[in-house]
């Protein structure tokens, strides 16, 4: 709505509100000191399923009727207009509206002084669908954590209950399986919770990486060299590096090793065939950037499910897992400040492919 610039400068000023209100994400309903509503928003229009001439005018307790979850009129027990004259306002709640909605709800009480009569009532109304959203977000991965923990930690308690009180009955190569299975399931819980901490660090934007110089090719060697150590062939692994020296690439040691160990598990657990990882160089200048991918030959990843492959909880046809590795590593992708994407292989399975920048990071330089 445009400002009428030859009106009385406070009415310019009402009108540049009531066009930004209109604007607002939530609905906004103000009353008056008899509860008269005296304005509403489009968006809380919306919400409530009623066209503002339906609801200037009218008493906002009737016109706009909320009940708390055990039927009781959020009115009657606020009484903004009749109630303490100290009070000024109410906090964030959740309420239901005719038809059965729920929407959050935040009450504003202005008094032209202190304990003095209310003069208006500002009502802001949110949807409460994007709450409801992140509730059920938080208690699937409540869900699945759970489930990701209870297994490795019922095996760890398991063997070493046995090894306490039975150790003279088990040899020397029994005891010693029984120990690494322990040590296995300890390293796949710890995983666990770093991956959960990571994620609320990403989430937050708090995610810090400490970039130092490091040998990409020799980080890569070092994985295949733990795979093959559990049980894996050397020949299931192919690195590719350029005969030209690589630019100096600077990253975070751990978060590397992070994204490379997920980027490498999942081609072998979910892979077949061989598992092909190459590192080359692209661009040039300040766009420069180290390329390292990571393939495997088996089935792939569907086209459509590409969007989806970096959010949480994404498993595809795949079972078992938090499906919130690869959520993970695209964070931690992006804190080094670069890119990582998904295609298809040569061998026809799942490629992922992620950029590092090379060169020393300007704060180092």
């Amino acid at each position: 709505m445009a400002v009428d610039e030859g009106a009385p400068e406070g009415a310019q000023a009402l009108r540049w509100d009531v066009a930004v209100h209109d604007l607002h994400p939530d609905g906004m309903v103000v009353a008056d000191a008899d509860a008269r509503i005296v304005y509403v928003n489009e968006r809380a229009c919306q919400i409530l399923a009623m066209p503002a001439e339906k609801l200037l005018d009218t008493d906002i307790r009737t016109s706009f009727p909320l009940q708390d979850n055990d039927g009781r009129s959020w009115w009657s027990c606020t009484d903004p207009w009749g109630g303490l004259a100290i009070r000024s306002g109410h906090r964030e709640r959740l309420l239901i509206i005719p038809g059965g909605g729920e929407v959050l709800v935040t009450a504003r009480y202005v008094r032209p002084g202190r304990s003095q009569p209310v003069s208006s009532v500002i009502v802001a109304i949110r949807d409460a669908e994007a709450r409801r959203r992140a509730e059920a977000n938080s208690a699937a991965l409540i869900s699945t954590v759970a489930h990701e923990l209870r297994s490795p930690l019922t095996s760890v308690k398991g063997f070493s209950s046995t090894l306490l009180r039975r150790w003279g009955r088990f040899t020397d190569d029994q005891k010693r399986l029984m120990l690494q299975t322990i040590e296995a399931d300890a390293d796949r819980v710890t995983r666990l919770i770093t991956e959960l901490l990571d994620i609320s660090r990403i989430d937050a934007g708090r995610l810090q990486v400490r970039k130092q110089p490091v040998d990409v090719p020799g980080v890569i060697d070092r994985h295949i060299e733990r795979f093959v150590a559990s049980g894996h062939e050397r020949e299931r692994f192919h690195l590719t590096t350029p005969a030209a020296d690589l630019p100096e690439t600077w990253a975070d040691p751990d978060r590397l090793d992070q994204i490379l160990a997920n980027l490498m598990e999942n081609a072998v657990r979910h892979g077949d065939g061989r598992v092909s990882l190459e590192v080359m160089a692209t661009g040039t200048g300040p766009d420069q950037a180290l390329v390292v991918t990571v393939g495997d030959e088996g089935e792939g990843i569907s086209p459509d499910h590409y969007p989806l492959v970096f959010t949480r909880f994404w498993h595809g046809s795949r079972r078992g897992g938090t499906g919130l590795g690869l959520y993970v590593v695209r964070g931690l992708v992006e804190a080094h400040g670069g890119q990582i994407e998904v295609d298809r292989a040569p061998g026809g399975g799942a490629l992922f492919r992620f950029t590092l920048p090379a060169g020393v990071p300007a704060h180092n330089a």
